[in-house]
């Protein structure tokens, strides 16, 4: 079996046929045969390049309605016959079938035919039959033939044709079958995902644009993100986005969406330090950075609103890694560009990511992204007191974030702004007095501020602690048996609760 194969016949048949063109010129100068079906038979015809109809090679029509094309043992014995195997040789000399070295399909777009919001006949109908055989047959025979199964693979034969003339090694012909089987396990995955209803009957998952990052979560782990991070954001300037930079690029932009008005956070290992909702950038800048300055060193700046100069001119003076923003001022731009290792993006859309999934032990876990965010409406106050408008304001805003804070979490909260928050503690006391502590060290007075917790209150140890540091007002999700006994010690205290019904643990 020789390693080096020359191209001399290609079966092309594509739905897409954006840069084609350049392909089946150099093919053509080459001499190499070719065979075609139905539109892209003409396509090439209309280059001024004679091409085989397959018709003509099966002696069957396209029948069905083009449901039956290429499915022909003359197609596919082309296809994988291997030219080492006597018993091969001969069977294609006795049936008169030609040898195929190169395969140049696509398939038709079955998921953005779902995306569209087609009809399930439509979508049925976009379910690849002879596509998806006939990579899997090329792929499989690769010791002989070469599989472009996407047009995000024409760049590599393009420089096939171009450096080597057409003729591809063993290493060429594994990476194009390989690349191939990810194609076709990706459309499969996606029918299946289509048929599936989300009911998560089995887990199968599929993501293009692998890209490989500087190392993982540390420098001696690998890692690589699977994805279209250019479909969410462009980036202006910066080095190259680590692992630890996509972790807490998401997490912003989960708590970003929470907000309406304007509101700039700070974020460092996937928890805010500091956040704030103000009436300009500036204002919500400052008061996010007041809620922890010296956590803010190196962090995640994310504001919803377009950064103009006045706030540039003051975020520019502390070291951060990454800033998020829908738009940037021209002038802006310009200050923040001056630390050339800034990673400057523009958010372009919010990630559609209904569904979360992580490895554990020998599987995966999954669950529906937690996508419940409460308003007014939902606070069911328990006490004999309410809170008031303002409180409520602050209230929302503190389980907002509270959501998007890892267990055990408790925020405090005040005019909107972050006083402090108990992070990931393995007792909800501890979150609470780590967060008091944290909020004197930077100056809050927490007099008439509200604490939010992402579950309940199992004992009133939380309440009354907050009471003594001046917290006025509460909000959880309630749930305890014992639950009566922190409101009982708010009514005795002139605090107010109201409580939402869900939890938002985050681990």
């Amino acid at each position: 079996m020789s390693a080096s194969k020359k191209i001399k016949t290609a079966l092309i048949s594509v739905f897409h046929k954006e840069g084609l063109d350049g392909i089946l010129t150099k093919l053509h100068e080459q001499g190499v045969e070719f065979y075609s079906t139905g539109g892209t038979q003409s396509f090439i015809e209309s280059l001024g390049m004679s091409c085989h109809s397959v018709e003509s090679l099966t002696g069957y029509p396209s029948i069905l309605g083009g449901r039956v094309k290429t499915l022909h043992p003359k197609v596919f014995g082309g296809i994988l016959n291997r030219r080492d195997h006597t018993g091969d040789q001969a069977q294609i000399q006795e049936y008169n079938i030609p040898e195929i070295d190169l395969v140049i399909v696509d398939l038709y777009p079955f998921h953005e035919t779902v995306a569209s919001g087609a009809s399930e006949e439509e979508i049925i109908e976009k379910i690849d039959i002879g596509g998806i055989s006939l990579i899997r047959a090329a792929a499989k025979n690769f010791n002989d033939v070469v599989i472009v199964a996407s047009k995000n693979q024409y760049a590599a034969l393009d420089r096939l044709l171009s450096e080597q003339g057409g003729v591809s090694t063993l290493e060429d012909r594994k990476w194009f079958a390989k690349e191939a089987f990810a194609v076709s396990s990706g459309y499969d995955t996606a029918i299946f995902n289509y048929f599936d209803h989300n009911e998560g009957t089995y887990f199968r998952q599929a993501h293009d644009n692998a890209k490989v990052l500087r190392y993982g979560e540390n420098p001696h782990q690998k890692g690589i993100f699977y994805g279209d991070f250019n479909a969410v954001f462009d980036q202006l300037q910066g080095k190259e986005i680590s692992y630890n930079n996509l972790l807490d690029i998401n997490a912003a932009t989960d708590l970003i969406a929470e907000f309406d008005e304007l509101t700039f956070a700070v974020l460092k290992h996937n928890n805010a330090c500091g956040i704030a909702s103000r009436s300009t950038v500036k204002e919500a800048w400052e008061a996010a950075l007041a809620g922890d300055p010296v956590s803010a060193f190196g962090g995640v700046l994310i504001c919803n609103a377009p950064i103009d100069p006045a706030a540039a001119e003051e975020i520019t003076k502390i070291f951060f890694e990454v800033i998020i923003a829908p738009a940037y001022d021209p002038a802006a731009l310009e200050i923040l560009e001056q630390k050339k290792n800034r990673i400057i993006l523009i958010q372009k859309q919010n990630p559609e990511a209904p569904y979360q999934f992580r490895s554990l032990l020998t599987g995966a876990l999954a669950q529906d992204k937690n996508l419940s965010i409460q308003t007014e409406t939902d606070l069911k106050t328990v006490t004999g007191k309410a809170p008031t408008n303002k409180e409520i304001e602050d209230l929302l805003f503190a389980n907002k974030l509270v959501k998007n804070t890892k267990s055990n979490a408790i925020i405090l909260a005040k005019d909107k702004q972050l006083c402090a928050g108990g992070v990931g503690q393995t007792s909800r006391v501890d979150a609470l007095k780590q967060a008091i502590e944290k909020a004197k060290s930077f100056g809050f007075n927490l007099e008439g501020a509200v604490m939010a917790s992402d579950a309940f209150f199992p004992f009133p140890d939380c309440v009354e602690i907050a009471h003594d540091a001046g917290i006025t007002a509460v909000i959880q999700p309630g749930g305890s048996i014992k639950d009566n006994l922190s409101i009982e010690y708010c009514n005795n205290n002139n605090m107010a609760m109201v409580m939402t019904g869900v939890r938002h643990f985050k681990h």
